[in-house]
């Protein structure tokens, strides 16, 4: 089933088969923040969290007239006739002063032939919604403090810094 997210993009929920695909989708989003990086790792990330539990919503571009652009750099997805250009996918946490559950982003990538139209905002009301109607009184997610686009999108709809999550890399030499 699938519904409209703005003109002439559907927004359509995911399945177990596409789990491929999300890794895919994860790959492109941290390639474009760190390009020089391997994330063959991620698969691991897909395998742990990837179930019935956080769903995943698909967004497909249908264009004008015979159903969109099906351009050298967009991936198929076997479930529609259309390539997907944005993914959302979602968890759950804890909020660990009340002890409430909570949706929790894992991703929210556009890819950036369609960046700048409205669709990450659209995904985050969409999710917002879908987040209310299930009962959760509030909805987290990390950012790179890198990632400018993002930050400005998040602080718009009014997300605010809540902790800071620090590292330290350490030394395995001895």
């Amino acid at each position: 089933m699938s519904e409209q997210l703005l003109p002439g993009y559907i927004i359509r929920r995911g399945s177990a088969l596409e789990r491929s695909l999300l890794l895919k989708f994860m790959q492109r989003t941290y390639q474009d923040l760190f390009p020089n990086e391997d994330f063959s790792h991620l698969e691991q990330t897909v395998k742990q969290y990837f179930s019935s539990d956080t769903p995943l919503w698909w967004v497909d571009f249908l264009g004008e007239g015979d159903g969109g652009d099906k351009g050298e750099n967009s991936t198929s997805s076997s479930s529609s006739p259309h390539p997907p250009i944005a993914c959302l996918w979602v968890g759950n946490a804890i909020d660990q002063i009340h002890g409430n559950r909570h949706a929790h982003i894992f991703i929210l990538y556009v890819v950036p032939e369609h960046r700048r139209r409205g669709i990450g905002r659209a995904l985050m009301r969409y999710v917002e919604n879908w987040a209310i109607q299930r009962g959760d009184r509030q909805i987290g997610l990390q950012v790179f403090q890198s990632n400018k686009p993002a930050l400005n999108l998040y602080n718009q709809l009014g997300y605010q810094t809540q902790s800071i999550w620090m590292v330290k890399f350490l030394s395995t030499e001895k």
